[in-house]
């Protein structure tokens, strides 16, 4: 008796394996920022004629209570580490936004992850070009040398309203008729 159920326990466990391995084989992988850890996004580069950062760097660290952020940019030198308030990444690690305060001004910074994780893509405002998101790739090697900073792409010329052709008629001094027409009396007015 003792052999039979130890028999149908490993029959029952195989079972259970063969169903559920289908379901564990189908699941996509996350591709966005992993759960736990550390992770460094950063566009710095040297300017090339005045030696000086330009760029910003942001790290993000994942702990299982809570996430924080600390932010850096440039402003003819590297500021201040700035530690972000109100962190908020997606459950999937997909996207994430956080609150900044500079200077008397609280600032939104809002992007998402690409890459499965490896480029942080920030919403706007790349080069003063409000349609030009800013890509952050994630750092790997701290110490190698900043890269050379690649000039802002040409911004897109605003587009052109078109002109009319007809010339616009002066407004009569006098019009004939009341711009808004007297609704016709009802039967009960009467």
């Amino acid at each position: 008796m003792k052999i039979a159920h130890q028999i149908a326990c490993f029959f029952l466990l195989a079972a259970s394996a063969a169903i559920a391995a289908p379901k564990a084989a189908n699941k996509p992988a996350s591709k966005g920022l992993p759960r736990y850890g550390m992770a460094v996004y950063s566009d710095l580069c040297v300017h090339p004629e005045s030696g000086e950062f330009g760029g910003q760097r942001i790290s993000v660290q994942r702990f299982a209570e809570v996430d924080t952020v600390i932010y850096e940019f440039t402003a003819g030198g590297l500021s201040w580490p700035i530690v972000a308030s109100d962190v908020n990444i997606d459950p999937l690690g997909k996207q994430m936004y956080f609150t900044l305060q500079l200077e008397h001004e609280e600032r939104t910074v809002s992007g998402k992850f690409a890459d499965n994780g490896d480029t942080l893509v920030l919403d706007g405002g790349y080069c003063g070009q409000a349609d030009v998101p800013a890509r952050l790739k994630k750092m790997r090697d701290f110490g190698r040398d900043a890269p050379v900073c690649k000039p802002c792409p040409a911004p897109k010329p605003a587009p052109v309203e078109p002109e009319d052709e007809a010339p616009a008629r002066p407004a009569p001094a006098m019009p004939h008729e009341a711009p808004v027409k007297q609704a016709a009396p009802s039967p009960q007015q009467a």
